[in-house]
């Protein structure tokens, strides 16, 4: 019953989409001949018009440069092999289908191969191609019908400008693949890995095995052939990472740019991408819009939760913060944190892409947030005088009307990863005669501050990619307490809290 209700959900979808692209295809019927064969020539001119016209329910958003220039590469270059690691939400598959779509519609090309994971996702990546044939108005008006009669239907067919196109799961016999004298100049590969097959790098080799073999080797070596694998990098073995390696070019765009911002804002806006990712682990935003597989629990497992102390019973907390002043894309972060008995706690819990202005905002809801109840000292990682940080500071200060000057970190640092590995760690550790004495606030947990706490913690590896400002921040406010317990300290004035008065003289 559940596949039967699938596959009536499948061919709904499938009907409603092809009303859809028959709605907007709409065709001039006034046009004389004359008119439709300059206005053809003068299409085929320009790729992006050419998509704009055909294709108007994919091209609704201006493309961005990088659209752009891999559509110029692909119509350059008729012997040519790209990799499109594109996050998700980027058209990668869409944008190569209107390529292709142009490329056999205008004879420079006959012989497709669309390959997926399986036979039957290969059939969905099809489906598209094959509905615009037969249903798009405006291809049939400009190259006349497509859908000829013999061998048509959803796995293969040959359209009649003369191209064919065949769907071929991973490890099938690319059956059809010749047509007539033609064998492929189209090898297109998309979602070709899986998450379960990259667990194993015996099959990873197998599957690359079986591309270059009985893939690659059905080319003509007299006949230009075009190679494009679009997907993810969504793990560390896997075949798109293979694929990188022999391409002509290669190019990875991730749903945010180094700067944190979209890459398409045209289409993905800042508070639609945030609405997007708020939905789902800090590994799975890294993955599949981040082209950045993590492997969790490398190094921590799991973290700790408990309920906090009342405050009257720390000595003192730290309030310690990243700025991530290097990267602009980098996570801020702000940790408090108390030592009770011999147990760390952290309290209380901020880390996000945010401006300087709102992480210094975290430092004086925290300063409200304790009210004079224990003494709290503020540092920042801040090896050097940082003018813009220093007017930041500034700024923030009048806002609130309240002196907050954190003291800078300024110790000798090593390596990140080997002083949050060496603190933390044995901290974290749940083993059966040693508890963990690192607890995070169990009334933070599940909040989005917290989330990316978590992913963080979890994502950290000695060669990993992932975002580490949330545990650099919570060692050094490890590190602090434990300093400052060690060594007196009675000279640094880290806050003053007096308040501001209203009229200044």
């Amino acid at each position: 019953m559940s596949t039967k209700a699938e596959e009536l959900k499948a061919l709904k979808y499938w009907d409603d989409f092809a009303k859809s692209l028959e709605k907007a295809t709409t065709v001039d019927l006034g046009e004389t001949e004359l008119q439709r064969m300059a206005r053809v020539v003068r299409l085929e001119g320009n790729d992006e018009e050419w998509f704009a016209y055909y294709f108007p329910n994919y091209y609704y958003a201006a493309p961005m440069p990088f659209h752009i220039k891999a559509t110029q590469r692909v119509m350059k270059n008729p012997e040519w092999y790209e990799v499109r690691a594109w996050s998700r939400e980027l058209a990668k598959s869409a944008r190569t289908m209107m390529e292709v779509t142009k490329l056999a519609l205008t004879k420079k090309k006959k012989s497709a191969l669309l390959i997926s994971n399986s036979e039957s996702a290969a059939i969905r990546l099809l489906k598209p191609y094959k509905i615009n044939f037969e249903r798009n108005r405006r291809i049939i008006n400009d190259f006349g019908k497509q859908q000829t009669y013999g061998e048509w239907n959803e796995g293969s067919f040959i359209i009649a400008a003369g191209c064919s196109f065949v769907a071929v799961g991973a490890g099938q016999t690319p059956r059809g693949a010749r047509n007539e004298e033609v064998r492929p100049d189209v090898i297109l590969m998309d979602d070709f890995d899986t998450d379960v097959e990259c667990r194993n790098p015996d099959i990873i080799t197998q599957k690359w095995e079986w591309f270059e073999q009985a893939v690659y080797a059905t080319r003509s070596i007299s006949n230009p052939m075009l190679i494009i694998f679009c997907g993810n990098i969504i793990a560390d073995v896997c075949c798109i990472k293979l694929a990188i390696k022999m391409a002509d070019y290669s190019e990875m765009i991730n749903i945010r740019d180094k700067d944190g911002k979209s890459t398409w804002p045209n289409k993905n806006t800042e508070e639609l991408i945030d609405r997007a990712l708020s939905k789902i682990s800090y590994a799975s935003q890294q993955k599949e819009y981040f082209n950045n597989p993590l492997t969790i629990g490398k190094v921590f497992k799991k973290l700790h939760y408990k309920k906090m102390r009342p405050l009257k019973e720390y000595k003192f907390l730290v309030a310690y913060t990243d700025p991530s002043y290097k990267k602009k894309g980098d996570y801020k972060a702000t940790m408090l944190i108390g030592k009770w008995k011999d147990e760390y706690h952290v309290i209380r819990v901020f880390c996000d892409q945010t401006t300087t202005a709102q992480m210094l905002d975290w430092n004086y809801e925290i300063l409200k947030y304790i009210n004079g109840v224990v003494p709290v000292y503020f540092y920042i990682e801040w090896p050097w005088i940082d003018e813009m940080l220093q007017l930041e500071l500034k700024a923030a200060n009048l806002r609130h009307g309240v002196t907050l000057n954190p003291k800078a970190d300024d110790r000798v640092k090593g390596f990140k990863y080997d002083r949050i590995e060496s603190t933390l760690e044995p901290l974290n550790r749940d083993e059966k005669d040693i508890p963990p004495r690192l607890f995070f606030n169990e009334d933070e947990k599940s909040t989005p501050y917290m989330d990316n706490t978590e992913g963080q913690f979890l994502a950290l590896s000695p060669n990993s990619r992932a975002h580490d400002d949330a545990p650099d921040a919570v060692e050094g406010g490890v590190y602090t307490i434990n300093h400052r317990i060690t060594n007196t300290l009675d000279s640094i004035i880290v806050i003053n809290t007096s308040k501001r008065g209203s009229k200044r003289y």
